[in-house]
């Protein structure tokens, strides 16, 4: 048949600009007006991304999302023979030397491109940590000064801090991995061969080897190996539930030109890779594979997609802060001691002390302390969790996007209802329903379950054992109902009378079609069925799908006694003439859990938005079952006609929105994200969720999940429980809460201890304190703050989300900072001026009182930071805090008085000076609380 000759219109330079443009096919979508490449346009995008500061706010498509939507749009509205030309092919199918020259220019057909960094780039970026470094670069001063033990300290803290990082981002990073099992498969491909005379030939070849332009044969349970144009079908019935979550088929023909008006995922005339055929066949052709079809677009992302993390940024910026401090501090420090001293080893070794005691040591340890706590937690609840700064993340979520399907429902079918064509309750109706049921063996399904459970718990008496089974027309995807053929011998006085019937239940549309007689509104008599009574059971059916309810027709026949059923062939004549009954309508009850935990999660601040791919209806009866408002809805292809500022105003206001593609579902979550601002969690199942688990905040899966939902999840639930969650967002916010406690108190300690010491400093002819007392003090207040992940918090400040806060934390900084240092400069005084040690006589006193009034002063800081309340007058803190302080304050007062302190250079102290420390911390304690009621006026909160 030899080659198209492709149109000059599509053959001009102008393809360079056509959306989805390959050398190997050409678009029919004509883009000519697209601006070139040149040099302004590139500075002005630049420019464009550099003001949004790169975020993803889901308002729009990416610009490969919108190229795939014109390719198949174009592809869907065109004639069969034309979209031949756009992809390049003949009917015959390609030659095999095409098919290989295609094959290395496109690559294998693999849905996602996805390049894994290897295990060397992780540990870098899990090392590269400002922390870290600042770590590091200590533990080497300090073995340079022969200052080993602390040295050794600090890499240990290290070593934990990335060892744990690493083997986090490691085992996430390989979860993509899995989207290729959906599509290992052989296919039937038609190509030609032969130089001067072409044979068609059918083979068969592994899906990574498709082309654009292969011409594919697909039967019951193929799987399609890339985006397919069909060319023609027989009973074509397709499950999209891989890309929608929708567990019901589609139909599919290749005799139908569709319009733009139409959602992509209901285009007739197209399949997607990844999607599988359920019955019926055809022949299509491939005209996307790889990274460019629908599948691979929507999880090209994945990975990529992740909110930036305001804590680690928070700390990050803490961290930068803090090397910029100690830059300066430590060089006054290092300059004036080296003034004194002129011993230069002594000044940089006094330097790095300073630095260390600057630097929030314990952080990796107490972060990763209390996640752990936090998860084990949660495995009492069972629940997995599989990133641990999950559980922080729960603390702070504001808006949870479920899935309805067995979630928020039992996941199976009640019956409610049997009504006759005129919408009364007929229990004929419902026996003959119960009767197929009963008597049905090819397979049983969750709505005959539900005919036979209710007719059992109802005490109706159909007596089943007076009819006998003649035949069955099993259920198939093509008919869509099944066909019972039974009868009933009643016995009379001189002869027996025969009653032999087909009994045929299934969707409605298809049950109606083989009817022609509806009995009247008594029953008594079969009229014939009009288009009037038609129209009636439509609407009668509307009305109960907008009550959530799904419907399903019931019909009979009576038969000839001697008629029998003996092949396939004879469906039709079987199925004609039937007498419509009625209908039985179904619901999925929601759980009797779900509104409670709902509830309760509404009271915690946690506001409930579901996103399926079910229909609007039946997701608006479920919503106002378990008590989520239904006055803002809202569907997918009615956000696909929204503009960008529309669709983020429209899901700030919905709470339910339905018959979402999984992009819609991604775009939703962004935008709550960025232009929302919002930490979201998603609860999904499904390979239909995994775009929206992979960008949410936190990714909630359950256990009978498929396998890439729960990779791309970071929480799995071993039950279908919302409360669960409950427990998880308590956990969330206690870690949170735990964490804030120590980043706060340690800065503010450091920090006002650090400036202590350097006023001291200048104020003193000496150091206030020699680095290996620095050292130990430091050391004996790192370990004290180990038991704060088991500290508690006030119930006030667990039931609201908690976040970080940028401007917060250098304010709260700003305003308690200075009252640590105020006490220390006070003590100094009174050292200074009370006992007159000012002098290099007096100076291991001094080291002795100001040792002792710093780890103090440290220690007490964790009473009055981690309540709003008064300590130990209002609140205490947990046993295990508690039993810390009075052990590390023992071990402190107790030093100077042992031989230990002989060696470290202290001297025993007078009694008035710890009556003089017991005034200076409740003095401590009344100014820090007036500090803190004045901040907490201001700012409306306190950690």
């Amino acid at each position: 048949m030899g080659w198209f000759k492709t149109p000059s219109i599509f053959t001009s330079n102008n393809h360079r600009n056509l959306p989805y443009y390959n050398p190997i096919r050409q678009n029919p979508v004509n883009n000519s007006e697209t601006p070139k490449d040149g040099v302004p346009n590139k500075l002005f995008r630049l420019l464009r991304r550099l003001m949004s500061g790169g975020k993803i706010d889901g308002g729009s498509r990416t610009e490969a999302e919108e190229k795939l939507y014109s390719w198949l749009y174009a592809l869907a509205q065109s004639d069969k023979d034309l979209v031949f030309e756009y992809v390049r092919s003949t009917e015959r199918g390609l030659s095999f030397t095409e098919a290989e020259r295609r094959l290395k220019e496109n690559g294998p057909n693999v849905p996602v491109d996805y390049s894994f960094p290897s295990w060397w780039h992780i540990l870098w970026n899990a090392f590269f940590h400002p922390f870290n470094i600042i770590l590091i670069v200590l533990s080497v001063i300090s073995y340079i000064t022969s200052d080993s033990p602390n040295g050794c300290i600090m890499l240990v803290l290290v070593f934990i801090s990335v060892s744990l990082r690493f083997y986090q981002e490691y085992g996430s990073s390989k979860a993509a991995m899995k989207l290729s099992e959906f599509v290992r498969c052989p296919v039937k491909v038609q190509r030609c061969a032969g130089r001067v005379v072409q044979t068609e030939l059918v083979v068969q070849i592994d899906q990574r080897d498709v082309v654009p332009g292969d011409i594919v044969i697909f039967e019951p349970g193929d799987l399609f190996p890339g985006d397919v144009r069909l060319l023609s079908t027989k009973h074509l019935v397709v499950s999209q539930s891989s890309l929608t979550g929708e567990s019901w088929t589609t139909e599919k023909t290749a005799d139908v030109r569709e319009d733009s008006s139409t959602p992509l995922l209901d285009l007739r005339n197209i399949c997607f890779m990844g999607t599988n055929v359920v019955s019926g066949g055809g022949i299509g052709l491939v005209v996307s594979t790889g990274s460019k079809t629908y599948m691979s677009t929507m999880f090209s992302n994945i990975g990529k997609k992740k909110p930036p993390n305001e804590f680690e940024d928070g700390v990050r910026r803490i961290s930068y802060v803090l090397i910029a401090v100690m830059l300066v501090v430590v060089t006054i420090i290092v300059a004036t001691d080296y003034s004194t001293s002129h011993d230069l080893s002594e000044s940089i070794l006094f330097g790095v002390s300073v630095a260390s005691a600057l630097t929030p040591q314990m952080l990796p340890l107490i972060v990763n302390t209390s996640l752990a706590k936090g998860a084990l937690a949660m495995a009492k609840d069972r629940c997995i969790i599989k990133s641990l700064t999950a559980i922080r993340d729960m603390g702070s979520m504001d808006i949870l996007c479920i899935d309805k399907t067995g979630t928020l429902t039992m996941n199976r079918a009640i019956m409610v209802n049997h009504l006759n064509s005129w919408g009364l309750q007929k229990e004929k109706v419902l026996q003959f329903a119960f009767l197929n049921s009963y008597f049905k063996t090819d397979q049983k399904y969750p709505l005959d379950d539900a005919i036979l459970a209710h007719v059992y718990t109802n005490g109706y008496k159909f007596q089943p054992s007076k009819w006998k089974k003649i035949d069955e027309i099993p259920f198939d995807f093509i008919r869509r109902r099944v066909a019972i053929i039974m009868e009933r011998e009643a016995e009379d006085r001189s002869h027996h009378i025969s009653d032999r019937i087909v009994v045929t239940k299934g969707a409605l549309e298809e049950v109606m079609k083989v009817c022609s007689f509806i009995e009247d509104v008594d029953g008594e008599t079969n009229i014939t069925f009009s288009t009037e009574h038609y129209q009636r059971i439509l609407n009668l059916t509307e009305e109960i799908s907008n009550e959530g309810l799904r419907a399903i027709g019931v019909a009979i026949r009576r038969l000839e006694t001697e008629t029998s059923y003996q092949h396939r062939d004879d469906d039709e004549t079987f199925e004609s003439d039937m007498v419509f009954l009625g209908l039985i309508t179904f619901f999925d009850p929601p759980k009797d859990s779900a509104k409670q935990a709902l509830w309760r999660l509404a009271e915690k601040g946690v506001k409930a938005k579901v996103l399926t791919g079910d229909s609007l209806t039946l997701s608006i009866r479920v919503c106002k079952e378990v008590g989520i408002r239904t006055t803002h809805v809202v569907t997918g292809p009615e956000l696909e006609l929204l503009d960008q500022d529309s669709f983020h105003e429209t899901v700030k206001r919905a709470t339910v929105l339905a018959r979402l593609t999984p992009t819609q579902k991604l775009r939703v979550v962004q935008s709550l994200q960025a232009v929302g601002n919002h930490t979201v969690g998603f609860l999904g199942d499904g390979v239909n969720d995994s775009l929206a688990l992979d960008a949410a905040n936190v990714g909630i899966s359950v256990d009978s999940g498929v396998s890439v939902a729960k990779d791309f999840a970071d929480i799995i639930l071993l039950e279908k429980d919302l409360n669960v969650l409950i427990a998880g967002v308590e956990h969330g916010r206690l870690t949170f809460g735990n964490t804030m406690k120590y980043i706060k108190m340690s800065v503010i300690a450091n920090l006002g201890s650090v400036l202590s010491i350097l006023i001291a400093t200048l104020g003193l002819k000496y150091e206030p304190l020699t680095p290996k007392q620095l050292l130990t003090q430091n050391f004996l207040y790192s370990v004290g703050q180990i038991a704060i992940p088991w500290d508690k918090m006030e119930e006030e400040y667990v039931k609201v989300p908690q976040k970080w806060s940028k401007k917060g934390f250098p304010m709260f900084i700003l305003w308690n900072g200075p009252v640590c240092t105020l006490f220390d400069v006070s003590t100094l005084m009174f050292l200074w001026f009370y006992y007159k040690a000012d002098s290099l006589d007096d100076i291991m006193f001094f080291h002795s009182a100001w040792f002792i009034e710093g780890l103090l002063m440290q220690t007490l800081i964790i009473h009055l930071i981690r309540t709003e309340k008064i300590p130990f007058v209002q609140e205490f803190a947990s046993w295990p805090v508690l039993c810390s302080t009075v052990l590390i304050s023992a071990i402190g007062i107790a030093i100077p008085f042992t031989p230990i302190g002989d060696v470290m250079g202290f001297v025993e102290l007078p009694l008035s000076y710890f009556g003089f420390l017991v005034v200076l911390f409740v003095g401590y304690i009344f100014v820090g609380q007036v500090v803190k009621r004045l901040y907490i006026m201001v700012y409306k909160s306190w950690l």
